[in-house]
């Protein structure tokens, strides 16, 4: 009898799929970093160059600037350990830490593997996640950051150096040829960025965003367009609302 219920218990595993800026901290750590600059301030004409879809290039441009500017990876480091996980955050990854035989747990972020890992070292939460898929990111003999796309990819609806769909896609592709599949996806984010991975989930899965933000925004514009997401939707404001929606998927 024992047995059945260990092979049941290694059926039963979820993912959780969380972005990082505005949703596992509080703020966008690649605005954040601007708080090293001089004045705390980018010029006007760095400002400006950003063109839509290209952001990573953007920020290329902005740590040429702290670079030129005499910035060093320590004080940069500093800076970023100071942004504050959003409301309950701590919590919840506690908990998911505790429970790690049900969840794997990954990132798929637009910032970059050196903020990401800073950040989450300083907390004591990197072993919460299994992978994290961002922009790599190094620091160069000169001691300037770089970045560089994350990869390349067909699709239109986002940025060029990252879709999120086609990580996940890849990510559970992956894990089939290990022979782990998941009862259920649930995946936790804000921006615009993360509605091509939501349109690929299935009827099961579980769509978790932010209250406010683009990600709630555009899933609603989509069920008035008669064209809703296949999976549930459930809206968050404090990660607590997503700790106690994982709790009860733990009783059940």
């Amino acid at each position: 009898m024992e047995k059945l219920v260990s092979a049941q218990t290694d059926a039963m595993k979820f993912l959780l799929v969380f972005d990082f800026d505005h949703t596992i901290i509080d703020e966008n750590s690649d605005t954040w970093i601007v708080k090293c600059a001089p004045e705390r301030k980018l010029p006007n004409g760095l400002r400006n160059s950003y063109q839509p879809g290209h952001w990573t290039e953007y920020m290329g441009r902005v740590f040429v600037y702290l670079g030129d500017n005499g910035v060093k990876e320590d004080e940069m480091k500093r800076t970023m350990t100071t942004i504050p996980f959003t409301a309950g955050m701590i919590d919840l990854l506690g908990f998911i830490g505790e429970n790690k035989e049900l969840f794997d747990c990954i990132i798929v972020s637009d910032s970059n593997t050196v903020f990401i890992d800073w950040i989450l070292k300083a907390a004591d939460f990197h072993k919460v996640f299994d992978e994290v898929f961002t922009n790599p990111a190094a620091f160069s003999s000169t001691g300037y950051l770089t970045v560089q796309h994350f990869h390349a990819h067909h699709c239109t609806m986002c940025p060029k150096n990252l879709c999120k769909r086609k990580v996940l896609k890849e990510f559970l592709d992956k894990q089939l040829e290990r022979g782990v599949s998941y009862t259920q996806i649930i995946y936790i984010g804000d921006g615009g960025n993360d509605l091509c991975p939501v349109m690929f989930l299935k009827k099961n899965d579980i769509a978790m965003p932010r209250q406010g933000y683009t990600l709630e925004k555009r899933i609603s514009q989509l069920a008035q367009s008669l064209s809703p997401v296949q999976c549930s939707v459930l809206v968050w404001s404090s990660a607590i609302d997503i700790m106690s929606y994982l709790k009860s998927l733990i009783k059940e």
